[in-house]
Protein backbone atom coordinates (compact mmCIF):
# COMPACT_ATOMS: atom_id res chain seq x y z
CA UNK A 1 0.00 0.00 0.00
CA UNK A 2 1.13 3.08 -1.06
CA UNK A 3 0.43 6.93 0.15
CA UNK A 4 -0.11 9.37 -3.15
CA UNK A 5 -0.16 13.32 -2.50
CA UNK A 6 -1.64 15.24 -4.99
CA UNK A 7 -1.39 19.31 -4.95
CA UNK A 8 -2.38 21.88 -6.80
CA UNK A 9 -2.62 25.61 -7.25
CA UNK A 10 -4.81 27.51 -9.72
CA UNK A 11 -2.45 30.14 -11.19
CA UNK A 12 1.22 29.94 -12.10
CA UNK A 13 2.09 32.87 -9.85
CA UNK A 14 0.75 31.09 -6.86
CA UNK A 15 3.46 28.92 -4.32
CA UNK A 16 3.02 24.74 -4.11
CA UNK A 17 5.27 24.82 -0.83
CA UNK A 18 3.29 24.36 1.78
CA UNK A 19 0.84 21.62 0.12
CA UNK A 20 4.35 19.93 -1.33
CA UNK A 21 5.38 20.50 2.41
CA UNK A 22 2.58 18.82 3.92
CA UNK A 23 1.87 15.61 1.95
CA UNK A 24 5.86 14.99 2.56
CA UNK A 25 5.04 15.14 6.32
CA UNK A 26 1.62 13.12 5.93
CA UNK A 27 4.11 10.36 4.44
CA UNK A 28 3.61 10.60 0.54
CA UNK A 29 5.70 8.19 -1.19
CA UNK A 30 4.99 9.99 -4.42
CA UNK A 31 3.46 13.61 -5.19
CA UNK A 32 2.22 14.94 -8.44
CA UNK A 33 1.76 18.81 -8.77
CA UNK A 34 0.32 21.40 -10.44
CA UNK A 35 -0.61 24.91 -11.41
CA UNK A 36 -3.60 24.25 -13.48
CA UNK A 37 -7.51 25.66 -12.78
CA UNK A 38 -9.79 23.36 -10.80
CA UNK A 39 -12.54 24.42 -13.43
CA UNK A 40 -10.45 22.06 -16.11
CA UNK A 41 -11.60 18.24 -15.51
CA UNK A 42 -8.32 16.99 -18.08
CA UNK A 43 -5.82 18.20 -15.54
CA UNK A 44 -2.86 16.27 -16.20
CA UNK A 45 -1.10 15.95 -12.91
CA UNK A 46 -4.13 14.48 -11.64
CA UNK A 47 -4.76 11.85 -14.01
CA UNK A 48 -1.23 10.90 -14.01
CA UNK A 49 -2.06 10.09 -10.36
CA UNK A 50 -5.21 8.54 -10.59
CA UNK A 51 -3.44 6.10 -12.85
CA UNK A 52 -0.65 5.59 -10.54
CA UNK A 53 -2.79 4.37 -8.05
CA UNK A 54 -3.36 0.73 -7.18
CA UNK A 55 -5.88 -0.84 -5.03
CA UNK A 56 -4.98 -0.37 -1.81
CA UNK A 57 -3.10 2.86 -2.35
CA UNK A 58 -4.06 6.12 -0.62
CA UNK A 59 -4.44 9.67 -2.27
CA UNK A 60 -3.74 12.61 0.40
CA UNK A 61 -4.88 16.17 -0.75
CA UNK A 62 -3.69 18.66 1.52
CA UNK A 63 -7.63 20.09 0.93
CA UNK A 64 -10.32 18.53 -0.47
CA UNK A 65 -10.85 21.82 -2.36
CA UNK A 66 -7.42 21.22 -4.61
CA UNK A 67 -8.88 18.24 -6.08
CA UNK A 68 -12.38 19.03 -7.14
CA UNK A 69 -14.28 22.08 -7.07
CA UNK A 70 -17.76 20.04 -5.90
CA UNK A 71 -19.09 17.10 -4.82
CA UNK A 72 -20.88 16.28 -8.41
CA UNK A 73 -16.77 16.63 -9.58
CA UNK A 74 -15.25 14.36 -6.62
CA UNK A 75 -18.00 12.04 -7.59
CA UNK A 76 -16.56 12.09 -11.21
CA UNK A 77 -13.26 11.60 -10.20
CA UNK A 78 -13.77 9.28 -6.83
CA UNK A 79 -15.34 6.69 -10.20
Amino acid sequence: MAIIGYGRVSTIDQSLDLQEEKLKEYGCEKVFMEKQSGAKSDREELIKALDYLREGDKLVVYKIDRLARSTFDLQKIAK
